[in-house]
């Protein structure tokens, strides 16, 4: 395995770009190219520090507190009452762990959920709250390996169907199209002039 890949294997997978980069895989390339710290990460914490230091042989250093801080982990709620459907957070989260649609009540699937807390800038009516999922444990205590493997899977099929090409639906020749039109007119007409009888 490439030393990216070992990497990547050790960090959580929150997707949450406090580390500066968009994702944990282009933070792992960053460090294995020598342009980014090991200490960059607070969901991994210090425990993901140590990890790092040793897939990567570089000396360790506490948690840079540019980054953030190492804290429990987190879950995003949303409130139903003030949810407006505008489908914002849908789109900012990087495990598709919110449900919904268009001009209806989203949710948050609790189980998918990373606490990146990407969703919390993007609502327009603040109806996105936080709550500790871990109580007083953080980074990797409060994260587990299965977690983070699902976390990664999400995030890959999640981009893996962004990237997909859109196909069109097929559309229907202009002379059907124009039959149609030309019997729901008929059909309008017929009913216009029985309403008038």
């Amino acid at each position: 395995m490439t030393l990216v890949g070992r990497i990547l294997d050790v960090l959580p997978q929150t997707q949450c770009t406090r580390c500066g980069y968009p994702d944990c895989a282009a933070y792992a390339d960053a460090i294995a190219a020598g342009e980014a710290a090991i200490n960059q990460c607070p969901p991994g914490g210090d425990e993901g520090i140590h990890r790092l230091a040793a897939v990567t042989q570089l000396t360790y250093k506490p948690l840079n507190p540019e980054h953030g801080m190492e804290a429990s982990r987190s879950v995003v709620w949303i409130d139903e009452n003030w949810c407006i459907g505008c489908t914002l957070c849908i789109e900012a989260c990087p495990v598709d762990a919110i449900i919904g649609t268009h001009k209806r009540m989203h949710t948050v699937i609790e189980s998918a959920c990373t606490g990146c807390e990407l969703c919390l800038p993007v609502c327009p009516v603040d109806c996105m709250h936080v709550e500790n999922a871990s109580g007083d444990t953080t980074g990797w205590a409060a994260w587990s390996e299965s977690e983070a493997e699902q976390a990664r899977q999400r995030y890959a099929a999640r981009q893996a169907r962004l990237s997909a090409p859109v196909v069109a639906a097929p559309s229907l020749p202009e002379t059907h199209k124009q039959s149609r039109v030309e019997a729901a007119l008929a059909r309008a007409k017929a009913q216009t002039a029985h309403s008038e009888d």
